[in-house]
């Protein structure tokens, strides 16, 4: 064994040799300096790998088998990473469908924080929205001045609508209704939240599901819908 690392070091050490002598004219033995020192480094490696196989008495077909499961590992991870794009908006789509209106957190190209939500099946986007650490489910609706939320959702997040006001007209599907205005201090989609957030909470029955307008997604540096996805940006 000390025979075989004294021929590796006279290797490696004619290489550097030959690679000094011939820095100037930028070829040795026939090939670029570069392309040298990588032949010269990766046959290194390859007799030192080749003799760790030899010497540990494996058996051939043994050796084949470990060879065959480290080059599909290697397949599957180079796999992986090509695909890394395509893979993730599967995922996008199976968390999507495993718990509708999940927004889905993201870094953008820019560095900023995107949340990514998919259109259900009805056609809109839903998101499940934190409003002061309580989770609702809400309609994105680029028409409502404001968010707006359903009488039931008012009380489950511990607003006293007792002593609301309903003084602010608002036109809904059902026609119009009444609403009371009111301020939300903390509203969060996909952790992109924002403080202080303008809202109205109609009166009961007038409202059937609660939703998420332009007082937090004016907000927004951007927000952008391709396809059945719905980007939002910080």
């Amino acid at each position: 064994m000390n025979r075989f690392l004294w021929i590796i070091f006279g290797v490696i050490g004619i290489g550097l040799l030959l690679l000094l002598i011939n820095h100037n004219t930028g070829e040795t033995l026939g090939l670029p300096n570069d392309a040298f020192a990588s032949t010269l480094y990766l046959g290194i490696w390859g007799v030192v790998v080749a003799a760790a196989v030899v010497g540990s008495g494996q058996r051939i077909g043994e050796m084949a088998r470990n060879a065959v499961i480290w080059l599909m590992a290697i397949l599957v991870l180079s796999t992986v990473y090509v695909y890394r794009f395509e893979l993730r908006d599967v995922g996008l789509r199976l968390v999507s469908g495993l718990m509708p209106g999940t927004a889905v957190s993201r870094v953008g190209d820019d560095g900023s924080l995107e949340a990514v939500l998919t259109k259900g099946l009805g056609g809109h986007f839903q998101a499940r929205v934190e409003v002061d650490g309580q989770s609702l489910n809400m309609m994105v609706d680029t028409g409502a001045s404001t968010v707006a939320l359903s009488y039931r959702d008012a009380e489950r997040i511990g607003i006293d609508v007792d002593s609301l006001r309903f003084v602010q007209p608002v036109r809904t599907a059902n026609g119009i209704a009444m609403a009371a205005p009111v301020t939300l201090p903390e509203v969060s989609v996909g952790g992109i939240s924002r403080s202080n957030v303008r809202a109205g909470v109609l009166e009961r029955g007038k409202l059937s599901e609660s939703l998420l307008g332009m007082s937090y997604l004016g907000s927004l540096s951007s927000l952008q819908m391709t396809g059945d996805q719905l980007v939002l940006r910080d």
